[in-house]
Parts: C-alpha cells; structure tokens; sequence
C-alpha cells in the first residue's frame, strides 16, 4: 500500500473531531493471534489506520505503546525478580513495538519520530516536549517509547502524561480481541454484559471498570482530559471517531462534550 506524501494531500484533508490526538495501543495488539511477539500483519494494520487518518483528516497524531507481548514488569517481579529491574525490561520491550511501529509507518510514506524516556540516542530521541509538539505540528507521528522513565507507571499513565503534556484533545484506547468499548461485566465470561456508551471518571474508579489503571483515569479527569475506549482492529473504527462518529466508550465529564 503506497501512500502519497503529506504536503500533497494537506488541501483534500477535512476537518477532525480533535486537531491532536493521543492513541494508546497495547503491547498486546502487536501480537495478533500468536499471544507474543510481534505479528508483522498485525503491526501493517494498525500502521495503515494511522496514516490513512492522516492522509483523511488534518489531525495530529501520538502514539503510546505498551509492551506486554514481550515482557510485563508484573510477570518478573511475580517470578521473584526485583520489580524495578522488571519494570525497566518491561520499558525496553516498548521500544521494541515502537521501532517495529515506526519502520512500517515509514514504509507507508508516515514520517515519524521515535521518542523515548531512556535515553538511547543511537535508536531514538530522548522525549522533548517542546521537540514533540514541533514534530506533531510538521505532520509527523510521534511515538512515545518507554514508559515514564519510571518503574512501578503503567503505560497506562504514560499515555494520560504524555497526552497531557502535548495538550491532545483526546486520549484514544484502542484495545484488540473484538472487545468495541467498556462493558459492565467481562463480555467473554458474562453474556448479559451491556456496552457503556458514556461514563464518567468517577464511575471507572468507583465501579472498578476496566478501562486504564486508577492513575491514568485521575490524570485524565484532572486534566479534564476524556478517553475514548474503542476496538482498534475494526475496520474504518479510527476514522469514524475522528469523523466525530460514536464508537466505543466515552470516558469524560458530566458536563464534558468532546
């Protein structure tokens, strides 16, 4: 799939929900069907939905990748690791997604930039704000990688900081496994689970929703910040959203209308 270049599609773009958004993609939707690793299939996918909505939208991307398809903090410190050291290895496993992320984004024409809170300058810049907003402005898709720089953060909470750092309008959690938005019971155990079209921060926290850890969600609400839970691997899904179609579930305010 040969995409053309972003200055020759800037006049045809129209319009997005938000100017900036901040998609979160689990480790795990790097692994497909496998349970591991990384799919190559899967990561052209998710690579294609980003740049097409560029190409579609005049929107400003950043991307939060997890790692949990090669390695989760969790897993070590459970194995009798330290959970420090787990959780670096964890941060290492992100760049890993990210660089795979950024070589078939680039292979479709997306410039990118890598950013990463470790340093690692030979793979990747170390995350700048100001140097990320600046990339964003230019039309590129800035991948976040490792984590906070900090053990015991889920990335999770990466994304809400990052999100609120670059001033998205948005947080978008795109899950995979068929799983389209919050539901109030796990859809695969309970069949007389509902989908939630709308909640608030407080009822996540309150009712233990499984959306993104409890720090993430009170970042958000405190930055008055709204998340959007939504199936990744659905076709057409990112750009309806930013079409300012209803998908998935909305995570905001009361009040709040995104």
């Amino acid at each position: 799939m040969d995409l053309p270049a972003d200055a020759a599609n800037r006049a045809a773009r129209r319009p997005a929900r938000w100017d900036r958004v901040l998609l979160k993609l689990s480790g795990e939707a790097f692994a497909g069907g496998s349970g591991g690793g990384i799919d190559g299939d899967t990561v052209r996918h998710i690579a294609a939905g980003i740049a097409e909505a560029r190409i579609l939208f005049d929107v400003e991307i950043a991307v939060v990748v997890g790692g949990g398809n090669l390695w989760r903090g969790t897993q070590g410190a459970g194995a009798g690791m330290d959970r420090a050291q787990a959780d670096y290895m964890g941060m290492l496993a992100t760049v890993m997604n990210a660089l795979a992320l950024q070589d078939t984004l680039e292979r479709l024409g997306q410039p990118t930039r890598v950013q990463t809170a470790i340093h690692m300058a030979q793979i990747a810049e170390p995350y700048i704000r100001r140097r990320a907003i600046r990339h964003l402005e230019k039309g590129r898709v800035v991948i976040f990688a490792g984590g906070t720089g900090n053990p015991f953060f889920t990335t999770d909470t990466t994304a809400a900081l990052r999100a609120a750092e670059v001033e998205a309008g948005v947080v978008l959690k795109g899950t995979h496994g068929r799983i389209d938005g919050i539901y109030t019971a796990d859809p695969e155990v309970d069949a007389g689970a509902t989908r939630l079209e709308r909640v608030t921060y407080l009822e996540v926290l309150n009712q233990g929703l499984a959306v993104m850890d409890a720090t993430a969600i009170t970042l958000c609400m405190d930055n008055s910040l709204p998340i959007v839970v939504f199936d990744l691997m659905g076709p057409g899904n990112l750009q309806s959203l930013l079409d300012g179609a209803e998908v998935g579930t909305l995570v905001a305010q009361e009040d709040r209308n995104p």
